[in-house]
């Protein structure tokens, strides 16, 4: 299964196609932003990764997930210790958006074989990566920084050599879907996740590159 049931930047969708690789991590400036760059997280960030896991993952889930279900999957995921396993994991990379020194935003890949029966049988391609998690905090949606992060992750597969990128997004967020659809991804499928004893529906989406 993926690490996440709700991975999405549901509130930024801004205009633009990703910009082409330059650098295997996208570090320059946020067209609406300058003082944004996104950089590869090292393990010194791992607690400002959790706080903003901590803010932003509530707001992605769906209306009835629940406070206590939410709270404990923060708890046992998205912690500053799981992000120093995370960070730690050669088959993963973090990604941060920075802005006047401050993490304001993350991405998660995961360069692996889709475990998850549902999303191995819908995702064909081969090598794939996994955008496991992609947030923003809410004081910065709308001016570039998911769309920083998004090309930032997609080159960084690119990169690896991937055949493509693929995520799960909620069934119900209209808007992250959008904003996913702009940046080349289509859905190829459906998937269940568990969110403390509530199991949502997602939609399985794709990138090809």
């Amino acid at each position: 299964m993926p690490d996440i049931a709700c991975v999405q930047i549901p509130f930024a969708t801004p205009p633009g196609a990703p910009p082409r690789r330059s650098h295997p991590c996208f570090t320059g400036r946020v067209s609406s932003n300058p003082t944004v760059t996104v950089e590869l997280a090292a393990p010194a960030d791992a607690a400002a990764l959790g706080e903003v896991a901590a803010v932003t993952f509530p707001l992605a889930c769906p209306p009835g997930a629940g406070a206590a279900d939410i709270a404990a999957f923060i708890a046992d995921v998205l912690s500053p210790r799981r992000f120093t396993d995370y960070l730690a994991d050669p088959a993963r990379t973090v990604l941060k958006a920075v802005a006047d020194g401050r993490v304001i935003g993350y991405s998660l890949l995961v360069a692996a074989e889709p475990t998850d029966p549902d999303v191995a049988a819908a995702v064909t391609l081969r090598p794939v990566t996994e955008l496991s998690k992609m947030y923003v905090l809410p004081g910065h949606h709308g001016n570039g920084v998911a769309a920083a992060l998004m090309a930032a992750s997609l080159d960084r597969a690119r990169t690896a050599d991937s055949a493509g990128v693929w995520l799960g997004v909620n069934q119900e967020n209209q808007r992250a879907q959008s904003f996913y659809a702009k940046h080349g991804f289509q859905v190829v499928g459906t998937k269940t996740f568990l969110v403390g004893a509530q199991l949502h529906s997602d939609f399985v989406m794709q990138r090809v590159f």
